[in-house]
């Protein structure tokens, strides 16, 4: 495959903006060619539109600070000459990001979303990329509807999912998941925001995100589901409950979950699941891949925030205290780091999966 793609940030200025920029600008296949952002930021270089508002914990690179931003809007059709495809991660109105991700896409720029407008758009693929390539298989369907020829639009699913979904899929394929119950906590990043700028969550916890228990609850049927006809059809089951706190913590979502299966597997059953599971990523060694995608660790402590969110990179999921229980089967924890795995990591590693499949080609 040709490994040279020019790609654009769409929403370049935001937190999961700046994290695509910092994961991009080393990268081995892709090259950032074009940022883009509000009309408040178009014209301006990359550091002036910034306004000292760089989060990241590494240095703004030097290739970007003085590229001019364009404007995500009204230069749909010069951003979409210049690129092979765009990643999106923008601030706006969930109908406002549909009409925006379809006009890049009828432009025919593949999207590769962070943003969650299109998650419940049927033939729209929602990808954790060691769980449900298959479901690429829409995107002929997807380009049949847009008229398209290369444009397409793929999204990765909430941020909070990427902790517990991918240690339960593979035990649902082994012993059957029924029901499941999961209680998240997660870092303020997720909001797009720092402790400078939200002093009132230190020493709190607040114990409502909006919408996040619809999606904990709607968006792992969707990845469960089944493509037919040119569409995803969501699974029935697993039967998901979920509640979700915002806790003091500037990175990574924990989750507890309890779970009840159809074959009740044994404590060694499980964790020989969780320890020998790998995807396509890890077949195709992607750039982004962890080697080790489920890590399991038998300290009663851990997994633990601070210590373990930047596993592989940030790449992996953490899991830890593996119990019986009283009501379900089995109880334990799950950790990862939500801008990397979660975000713009997720989105990277599926824009890997993408190219590599043959689903983006470079223009040139």
């Amino acid at each position: 495959m040709n490994k040279n793609y020019k790609v654009g940030v769409i929403g370049a200025t935001g937190m999961v903006g700046q994290r695509f920029i910092s994961l991009l600008s080393d990268h081995p296949w892709f090259d950032i060619t074009v940022l883009a952002a509000s009309p408040r930021s178009a014209g301006k270089t990359y550091e002036e539109a910034l306004g000292g508002r760089w989060v990241m914990k590494t240095e703004l690179p030097e290739k970007v600070k003085n590229m001019v931003v364009l404007d995500a809007q009204a230069d749909i059709e010069k951003i979409a000459s210049l690129v092979d495809f765009v990643f999106c991660a923008v601030d706006m109105k969930k109908d406002e990001i549909k009409a925006l991700e379809e006009a890049y896409a009828k432009a025919e720029c593949p999207v590769v979303s962070n943003n969650s407008a299109h998650r419940f758009t049927p033939d729209v693929p929602m990808l954790i990329p060691e769980i449900n390539v298959n479901h690429c298989d829409v995107i002929a369907s997807q380009k049949e509807r847009l008229g398209t020829k290369r444009g397409f639009i793929a999204v990765k699913s909430n941020c909070s999912l990427q902790s517990y979904v991918p240690a339960l899929y593979p035990l649902d394929e082994k012993f059957g998941v029924e029901d499941v119950l999961v209680c998240t906590y997660q870092a303020i990043s997720g909001a797009g925001k720092t402790f400078d700028r939200w002093p009132e969550m230190i020493d709190n916890v607040i114990p409502y995100i909006g919408g996040e228990e619809e999606k904990s609850e709607k968006e792992p049927l969707k990845i469960w589901g089944k493509v037919e006809n040119g569409e995803i059809v969501p699974a029935q089951k697993p039967h998901f409950t979920a509640q979700c706190l915002r806790v003091p913590v500037s990175d990574g979502h924990m989750a507890a979950v309890f779970v009840r299966f159809k074959n009740k597997p044994s404590k060694e059953e499980i964790i020989e699941v969780w320890n020998s599971f790998s995807g396509r990523p890890q077949e195709l060694s992607l750039p982004h891949a962890p080697k080790q995608f489920l890590n399991y660790f038998t300290e009663d402590n851990m997994p633990q925030t601070k210590m373990h969110r930047d596993l592989e990179g940030g790449m992996a999921v953490s899991i830890g205290r593996l119990r019986e229980d009283t009501q379900y089967d089995y109880k334990f924890v799950c950790l990862s780091h939500n801008t990397l795995r979660g975000a713009a990591g997720g989105a990277v590693l599926a824009a890997e999966l993408l190219c590599a499949e043959g689903y983006i080609e470079p223009k040139n």
